[in-house]
């Protein structure tokens, strides 16, 4: 398995994401589109993807945190009904990132619903790409909702890094908010953290909650302690 976070140059990662993303589109899209002669090409659409996952206002929802989702998802890949569903969704998720807005999700399902239907992608995948990226905002799935279960397990997976792999996500996450003031910023991300712990689990599949549920919750209690004092 690999780190739960890294730091890592996105250009090593553009040539294995730009693959990933071709074999997804592939498998996603509808049988007509994959059978018809003209079907568009899916490398400008992750150039495009990758443009925006490498704005300079990033600094943990980066390539290397699309990366990190997808291998987490294709580590729980058992647990989704509609595996390239959830793939589509990862890439999405964040596609639309600014720390400043509170309609992040939202245009970012937005996009894949436009950006989908284009790609041959067919419309029952296409709503439930952009259904799964809006819930990202929660990370709260239904009770009978696997493929929600994945992306949420894979997208919160970071909150069980080792203490070093935490402290760095956490400080990412500060640095994205730098134009916030200390004081409003321990407001806000301790409530978050709060939000978090009230859930009555973090991870839904079971090989996410087995793994990773402790030490998640050590982690998001002791930043939470840190924040207080």
């Amino acid at each position: 398995m690999t780190p739960l976070s890294r730091a890592v140059d996105n250009t090593d990662l553009a040539p294995e994401l730009r693959r990933r993303w071709a074999a997804t589109v592939a498998e996603a899209r509808s049988p007509v589109a994959r059978e018809g002669a003209a079907r568009p090409d899916p490398a400008p659409y992750a150039d495009d993807l990758l443009a925006r996952w490498s704005e300079p206002q990033r600094r943990y929802h980066t390539v290397g945190h699309l990366s990190d989702v997808l291998d987490r998802i294709d580590e729980l890949a058992t647990f989704a009904d509609d595996l390239p569903v959830v793939q589509l969704a990862a890439w999405f998720h964040d596609a639309v990132y600014r720390p400043d807005r509170s309609e992040n999700e939202e245009r970012s399902a937005a996009l894949a619903e436009r950006a989908l239907p284009e790609l041959g992608v067919g419309p029952v995948r296409t709503a439930e790409v952009a259904r799964l990226v809006r819930l990202t905002v929660t990370h709260d799935p239904a009770p009978d909702d696997r493929d929600g279960d994945v992306l949420c397990d894979a997208d919160l997976a970071v909150l069980a890094g080792s203490p070093d792999g935490y402290a760095a996500y956490a400080a990412a996450v500060r640095e994205e908010y730098a134009f916030v003031p200390d004081a409003e910023f321990t407001v806000g991300r301790s409530a978050v953290l709060r939000q978090l712990l009230a859930l009555p689990r973090l991870f839904r599949t079971p090989m996410g909650y087995d793994r990773w549920e402790h030490v998640a919750r050590r982690n998001l209690a002791t930043e939470l302690d840190l924040l207080s004092g």
